[in-house]
Formats: C-alpha cells, sequence, structure tokens
C-alpha cells in the first residue's frame, strides 16, 4: 500500500518517466484556461496524496527527485516551444519539492507549491497571447519583441526571473530553504540543486535571447499589437504581490 501511494504520489509530484503524463497533457491541451487548472492543481493533488496517508520518503526517492529535476532542467536548455518549456520548468521544480515532503506539514509545502507555481501560470497566459499574435509561442520565430511589444517583453523577462528563484521572488527564498533543508541530510545534493538551478538560469536567458533580443523582423510590427497598459500594470501587480509576499513570509520560506 505504500509503494502504491508513493507511486501514485509521484504521478502528480512528478517523477521521471511517470513525468510525461502530465507533460504529455499539457501539450495536449490547447486552451489556456484548462492549462492553467492543470498547474494549480496538479501538485496540490500528489501533497494531499502524500500526506492523508502518512506515508514516509525513503531516500531513495529523494534520489530519483533530484535527477528527475536534473534532466528536465538540462532538457530546457534545447527547448523554444514556450509552452513545453513551461512545463518543462513545472516539472523540474515540482521534483525538487520531494526534498522538503521529510519533515514538512501539508500546509507548509502546499503554500510553496502554490507560491512557485504563480509564476508558471503567468508564464502560460503570456504564452497564449504570443499563439494569438503569431500562431505559435517559439522562441526565435519573431525576434525582437523589445521592439515591436515592450510592455509585453517586460512583463515576460519579469515573469521569467520569477520562474527560474532570482531574489526576492517566492521561488528564490524556496530554493534557500531546500538548500538548507537537505546540507546535513544529503551534502551532495547541494551540488546538484545549484546545477540545476544553473540550468534554469541558463534556460531562462536562452528563451529570451530568442524572443525579445535582436531585430524584429520587416512587416510584424504591424502585425502584433502590444498588450494593453491596464494589462501590464495588472500583471505588475500580481507580481510585486508576490515580491511582498515572499518576503513577508520569508521566515516560512526560509
Amino acid at each position: 500500500m505504500q509503494d502504491m501511494t508513493l507511486l501514485l504520489t509521484a504521478l502528480f509530484l512528478p517523477l521521471f518517466p511517470l513525468s510525461m503524463v502530465f507533460n504529455a497533457l499539457f501539450t495536449r491541451i490547447q486552451h489556456v484556461a484548462l492549462r492553467v487548472i492543470l498547474l494549480a492543481t496538479w501538485p496540490q493533488i500528489g501533497l494531499a496524496i502524500l500526506f492523508t496517508t502518512d506515508t514516509a520518503v525513503p531516500t531513495w526517492m529523494l534520489t530519483w527527485a533530484l535527477i528527475t529535476a536534473l534532466l528536465y532542467a538540462f532538457r530546457m536548455l534545447a527547448l523554444r516551444d514556450v509552452g513545453q518549456w513551461t512545463s518543462f520548468l513545472a516539472t523540474s521544480w515540482w521534483a525538487v519539492l520531494w526534498l522538503l515532503a521529510t519533515d514538512h506539514n501539508q500546509d507548509t509545502l502546499q503554500l510553496y507549491a502554490i507560491g512557485l507555481t504563480i509564476p508558471f501560470i503567468l508564464l502560460t497566459l503570456l504564452s497564449a497571447n504570443l499563439i494569438k499574435q503569431f500562431g505559435a509561442a517559439y522562441s526565435g520565430l519573431h525576434g525582437g519583441l523589445a521592439q515591436s511589444m515592450p510592455r509585453f517583453s517586460g512583463v515576460l523577462v519579469v515573469v521569467i526571473l520569477a520562474s527560474i528563484a532570482t531574489p526576492l521572488f517566492p521561488n528564490f527564498f524556496i530554493m534557500l530553504k531546500i538548500i538548507l533543508n537537505t546540507s546535513s541530510a544529503m551534502p551532495i545534493a547541494i551540488l546538484v540543486l545549484l546545477v540545476i538551478w544553473l540550468l534554469w538560469s541558463w534556460a531562462g536567458v536562452r528563451l529570451l535571447q530568442g524572443l525579445i533580443v535582436g531585430t524584429a523582423k520587416p512587416g510584424s510590427e504591424g502585425e502584433v499589437s502590444d498588450i494593453k497598459t491596464a494589462t501590464s500594470w495588472l500583471y505588475a501587480l500580481i507580481l510585486i504581490t508576490l515580491v511582498a509576499g515572499s518576503v513577508y513570509f520569508s521566515g516560512v520560506f526560509a
């Protein structure tokens, strides 16, 4: 029974190869609202299963989680599709949450999952905007978005920074907590986590380079429209709230 519970949890706090289920669903689902629901609920289901049965997490599963997070972080470097990039980052992040499952209660981990998933939801909404504008959300498809869509580009940069654990967003404090939590039990895990963090940052820079840097393709400026000022302020308000919340709850996160 314990093994079945851990296996089911590994589906919703995705561990490879069970993680392919979430990524396949996310890719197949094209409706943005359904993608948002999937992102918001998937890790919460896993945490509910894990804590409802009060199952102990063996050390070998923590190693499995680190390998999964490292694998998806490395694969992100070659991705050009913003939606797939988002789902792989979410998978990598949720796998890392296993390292906190041994000595944290359900409410705390659910708070972590909510805080780190909000940037993925925002990135999904921004990806939908790219699909609406260009028919696809691929890095390199239409370069120079900083020129043709400056408000969108500004929001996109900050959202990706939030996703890859840049101070002072929740993901940053959560990663610090994970590193501190594993420093005594699994010293080698610190090095692996730092490599994962580096790969997330590298992948984020590569994605942004293909989207906002460079010169817009001839004629593309007249074919696209930037997000409205009110929409950009709404994104900004959400991001500011995330920063304020992460600083206020820094004692919980770190």
